[in-house]
């Protein structure tokens, strides 16, 4: 008995903002997957969709409206929500699935067409949702909570508008080498620094756009890719969708407010933290196994905390690890690849699966002009609607 699936088929459709429908984003990405896996629609036994949001409100999209595009098969169905974390939380229903012996080819899509500048609530009271208290009592839209996490780390490790900058820079040089990013252009120093401030100390090339795009993988049994001849597909070997811990005493938004410590002392670890923790024990593996990592990179100070969340380095030595060039494509744990966020914007429930399609090329040795030499191991990870962890980590 092993805990690990096989990735058979990868598929992207590109980021960018074409002005058509979701769903044909996801169709695309979807074809391109079965394609790439070498199987037909009909032999598919489940689909999970990532949910779709408009302006904070979920659920105008679920796995049933792909299953109708591609045509009904009668295929197991499920549709999944958490914000930015949904395409995690996707492939780990399709993995439970597969392990369950209820399916032995899943098919896992999302695909997003984002409204133009930055996302904002729906109308209506929803005052046990921390992104809706956030923007209705704060005002805190996603940029003025990137700039917050800036403000804090330089005030913390010291870090500089300059280091933010370089991880722009390192970002748009693999982005320009990737088909599928919406910019395609390298971004110097200078320009990053000669660009608007939004939220201070943020620039606008600090900050992800929001994009349209589709993603989808196809993922089987290890038996089933053993009879098809697939034994050496790249594996994903664990994923983690952990909560917080109580007591939570660092601000950390959308969620505004504390607990109290007087009865609980906190957690040893932050949430974040907690998340790639629990990916790494699942796995059996450790930082210092990984060959490449795809990370959630909303704004450039956001990219160094994940460094430190991963536990490529200590507390407060992001940016120097930056510095060094470990993070950058030769470095000793190359950071986006794909040139992340910074090079794709965001099209929520298609990004946790986009980055697990960049790892599966780099794990293969596919990725051409962007690929890693010797890539074995490799791990995705964002943070979804507060309190949805997200990694995925895969090997080969």
């Amino acid at each position: 008995m092993t805990d690990d699936v096989a990735v058979l088929g990868v598929g992207l459709h590109p980021w960018g903002k074409w002005g058509r429908g979701f769903v044909e984003y996801g169709a695309v990405a979807a074809r391109a997957a079965l394609a790439d896996a070498g199987l037909d629609w009909r032999q598919v036994g489940s689909i999970v969709g990532a949910d779709t949001v408009r302006g904070g409100y979920p659920g105008y999209v679920a796995g049933a409206t792909f299953a109708k595009a591609l045509g009904w098969q009668g295929a197991r169905v499920t549709s999944v929500y958490a914000a930015c974390a949904s395409g995690a939380q996707a492939i780990g229903a399709a993995r439970a699935q597969i392990l369950a012996g209820l399916a032995d080819t899943v098919l896992v899509v999302g695909a997003d067409a984002a409204p133009k500048g930055f996302f904002r609530p729906a109308g209506g009271s929803r005052p046990d949702d921390p992104d809706w208290l956030r923007f209705r009592v704060l005002g805190a839209t996603n940029p003025t909570y990137f700039g917050l996490y800036a403000r804090r780390r330089m005030a913390l490790h010291g870090d500089t508008a300059v280091d933010f900058a370089q991880v722009k820079v390192k970002n748009s040089a693999m982005g320009a080498l990737n088909p599928y990013a919406r910019y395609r252009k390298r971004v110097t120093a200078e320009e990053v620094a000669a660009s608007p401030t939004v939220a201070d100390p943020l620039r606008l090339l600090d900050i992800c756009a929001t994009s349209d795009g589709g993603a989808a993988l196809v993922l089987s049994s290890m038996d089933f890719a053993r009879r098809h001849g697939r034994a050496e597909a790249v594996r994903i070997r664990a994923v983690s969708t952990v909560t917080p811990r109580y007591p939570n005493t660092v601000l950390d938004l959308p969620d505004i407010a504390t607990d109290s410590a007087v009865a609980v002392e906190p957690a040893a670890e932050s949430f974040r933290a907690s998340i790639a923790r629990a990916a790494y024990e699942e796995a059996g593996v450790g930082p210092e196994d990984l060959s490449l990592a795809e990370v959630y990179d909303l704004s450039t100070a956001l990219e160094l905390q994940w460094y430190e969340d991963l536990g490529l380095c200590a507390e407060g030595e992001a940016a120097k690890l930056l510095r060094e060039g470990a993070t950058a494509p030769g470095g000793r744990i190359p950071v986006n690849a794909s040139g992340g966020l910074a090079s794709f914007g965001e099209a929520v429930p298609a990004q946790a699966i986009a980055q697990v399609c960049e790892l599966t090329w780099q794990l293969r040795g596919s990725a051409g002009d962007r690929q890693i030499p010797g890539a074995r191991v490799g791990i995705a990870t964002n943070q979804g609607l507060f309190g949805h962890g997200s990694a995925v980590l895969a090997v080969r």
